[in-house]
């Protein structure tokens, strides 16, 4: 029965999911037209009202991603072993460790990083919070993200001294991170990484669902509400659970 359950949700999601790539350009103009924020690639972080507690925040939340990595690097899984939807794009120097994903929160991984887990569980509209970590050389592919509908900020923990050569091109943009401060952009708009240093860089990268008016909304939750129920999203919460993340998962997909 539990089988049966994965297997009709898988299905009832892929089909919204394939009907909300059809309609993709014509959601995400429904989204730009009501939203209640900018639209050009890079954002003003201040719109989110969070963001100043988690740069009041960050060296705690840094030691505690530090502390995850020099504890479990071996184990810290790569983004394309997760995430069957990043395959094209992430090379085996891109590791993330997830405390939600797509609204799902991973309760072991919250429990390693309790303080970071704490301040992360009072953002509004919440989507997916992780350590994302890039190795020395990575690279990650010109991609864009899903829907209008969801927007993502990401702070700087550990960043490389070299940061012209720890960048991110967004549209026609060129930024790096900074250790302490936020940086937000519509990650709809095609984007691209590379690491071109020596050195680590973590960053805490936060998803939220886009300020809009009601029908903007309406639109995005719909979208969304079939992407957590498709292919790509339960299998990523499987293979979670099968490395070892997340176990307690399984039992609740």
């Amino acid at each position: 029965m539990q089988t049966m359950t994965t297997k009709q949700s898988d299905a009832g999601g892929e089909w919204l999911v394939s009907l909300g790539k059809k309609l993709t350009n014509s959601f995400d103009r429904i989204i730009e037209r009501n939203s209640l924020v900018g639209t050009d690639p890079l954002l003003d972080p201040s719109v989110f009202p969070w963001k100043q507690r988690l740069e009041d925040n960050w060296e705690v939340i840094r030691d505690e991603a530090l502390t995850v990595l020099d504890e479990q690097r071996a184990k810290i899984p790569l983004l394309r072993d997760l995430s069957p939807d990043h395959r094209r794009i992430a090379d085996d120097r891109w590791k993330s460790f997830f405390l939600w994903g797509y609204g799902y929160r991973i309760e072991p991984n919250c429990d390693r990083c309790p303080r970071t887990a704490a301040l992360v569980s009072t953002i509004p509209d919440l989507n997916t919070a992780l350590f994302s970590i890039l190795e020395p050389g990575a690279h990650i592919a010109r991609h864009r993200g899903v829907t209008k509908h969801l927007l993502t900020c990401h702070l700087g923990l550990s960043v490389p001294a070299d940061r012209e050569n720890c960048r991110m091109q967004v549209d026609k943009h060129i930024v790096s991170w900074e250790s302490g401060k936020c940086l937000a952009f519509d990650d709809t708009y095609k984007h691209e990484i590379w690491n071109d240093t020596p050195e680590v860089r973590i960053i805490l990268l936060i998803q939220v669902k886009r300020p809009s008016r009601f029908m903007g909304r309406l639109v995005g939750e719909l979208f969304l509400f079939g992407v957590r129920r498709s292919r790509f999203v339960q299998e990523a919460r499987r293979n979670i659970a099968a490395l070892g993340q997340a176990q307690d998962l399984i039992e609740r997909v």
